[in-house]
């Protein structure tokens, strides 16, 4: 029994999986060591994430690489046959690839980061996690009005970043142009309409217009972008039932529904306080008059 205990362990094949365990241990101690007194204690919640990511990654590499130093006598025999047997996998695993290089345009490619408000392959919502094949998202809309979680988690394939169009409601520019609608009457006084629509917006929005200048600005140094007005904007249009005013402005992209929420309730009340110099209008409809009409009436005896 002890010699065949010997003859295992003097057996080279059983050595280098002792030593694979060993190592691979090794590297993950030192990664998790890493994530721990470094990783963890980094500030921007968003780089922790990024790190947090890169490491785990880091960690596979080098335990491929081990693997392909400890067993580098024994693949190279068949490396012919893992070459043709590889174009074969490549092919049969052609979206899982895509998945991959999707994952490392993600990462290092700007595409979105953990926390953005994204649309991908239809789907709306906050990205929770960016996984080496999915990004996971926490899923807005759909059933529930305007840009509320509807508590539906969806998984994308990060290769869909090479097929559709990313659109990104946060990213560098966290703010979204809204509007109003406000249908008024004939006859109403427009020039208070309008004062009052562009002192709700200057109330309601307070330093948002600010603020989102100077994110405006950082924008344009980056890219080619012509100035764009931040501040609350009042426009007019006339058609067949009212006098329809439009207010525009910058909102945080989390903020949509309560921002018009208060705008709408502030127009409701400093409107109807005006004691009728400013009506509200409701679709109206005209009846043409008909045709006169000459009916015979002929009595049969």
């Amino acid at each position: 029994m002890d010699k065949q205990i010997i003859e295992i362990l003097n057996d080279p094949t059983v050595g280098k999986i002792v030593t694979l365990i060993i190592g691979t241990l090794i590297i993950w101690l030192i990664i998790k060591f890493i994530q721990k007194k470094f990783i963890l204690k980094i500030d921007d919640n968003q780089n922790r994430y990024r790190a947090g990511k890169i490491g785990s990654f880091a960690g596979y590499i080098l335990t491929f690489i081990l693997i392909l130093i400890i067993f580098s006598s024994k693949l190279s025999g068949i490396s012919t046959a893992l070459g043709v047997a590889g174009a074969g996998v490549a092919f049969a695993l052609q979206e899982v690839i895509a998945s991959f290089a999707g994952w490392l345009a993600i990462m290092f490619g700007g595409f979105f980061r953990t926390g953005d408000r994204v649309q991908l392959g239809g789907i709306k919502g906050d990205v929770m996690d960016i996984g080496v094949l999915r990004t996971t998202i926490m899923e807005t809309g759909q059933w529930v009005d305007g840009d509320l979680y509807n508590g539906r988690i969806v998984m994308i394939a990060n290769s869909y970043v090479f097929k559709e169009p990313v659109f990104n409601y946060s990213g560098d520019f966290p703010f979204l142009w809204d509007e109003i609608k406000i249908p008024i009457q004939y006859g109403s006084d427009y020039d208070l309409a309008t004062a009052i629509l562009n002192e709700i917006g200057s109330e309601v929005l307070g330093e948002l217009p600010v603020n989102s200048k100077t994110d405006w600005h950082h924008l344009q140094q980056t890219y080619r972008l012509e100035d764009a007005q931040t501040e609350p904007m009042v426009s007019v249009i006339a058609n067949d039932n009212w006098v329809e005013f439009t207010l525009r402005y910058v909102v945080p992209f989390k903020r949509r529904r309560a921002t018009k929420t208060a705008l709408f309730m502030s127009v409701l009340k400093r409107m109807e306080a005006t004691n009728g110099a400013i009506k509200f209008a409701s679709a109206t409809f005209q009846l043409v008059d008909s045709p006169d009409f000459k009916v015979n009436i002929k009595k049969e005896v």
